[in-house]
């Protein structure tokens, strides 16, 4: 019973991760053609009324500050990011989802080197969400290594495979 609450949360984990692979994909095209000017424009358009109705109004505000640190420079990084960590996972998630047993430990250590990268970016931004995006793959790694585990034990054949 264990060992199927384990399994069904890694495949729950690893779909979840795929989806998320999967939007990382779709914004980084998606950043990629999104200069910085047409966003900030975009953003002062849509703020224009909140901010004339109330000038300290909280999101409209960080809105507009996040329009106008969108840099080229932070484009080029956003579409780097968010496409080379995307097609990673994507193609991770495929091999687990395929139950690749060499796939297992390779995993691991990506989600390890992301985990070590989203702690170091941390400290100099020290975004609450990539704590939470470290803590779930932190998480995910657990149920890989204990599904790993599982699929060794049940099909020792199966470990070049």
């Amino acid at each position: 019973m264990k060992k199927a609450i384990f399994h069904v949360g890694f495949e729950v984990a690893i779909l979840l991760k795929g989806i998320h692979a999967g939007l990382e994909v779709i914004g980084g095209v998606l950043l990629w053609f999104i200069k910085p000017a047409t966003l900030d424009t975009w953003i002062q358009v849509l703020t224009q009324n909140e901010l004339a109705e109330d000038p300290q109004d909280y999101i409209a505000n960080l809105l507009v500050g996040l329009g106008q640190r969108y840099t080229v420079d932070a484009q080029q990084f956003g579409v780097f990011y968010l496409l080379s960590h995307g097609l990673v996972k994507v193609v991770l998630v495929l091999l687990l989802w395929r139950r690749k047993l060499w796939a297992y430990p390779v995993a691991v250590a990506v989600l390890g080197v992301f985990i070590a990268y989203q702690v170091f970016r941390w400290t100099s931004t020290h975004s609450t969400f990539l704590i939470g995006l470290s803590v779930l793959d932190a998480l995910l790694i657990a149920l890989t290594l204990i599904e790993y585990a599982r699929l060794k034990g049940e099909q020792p054949s199966r470990a070049h495979g």
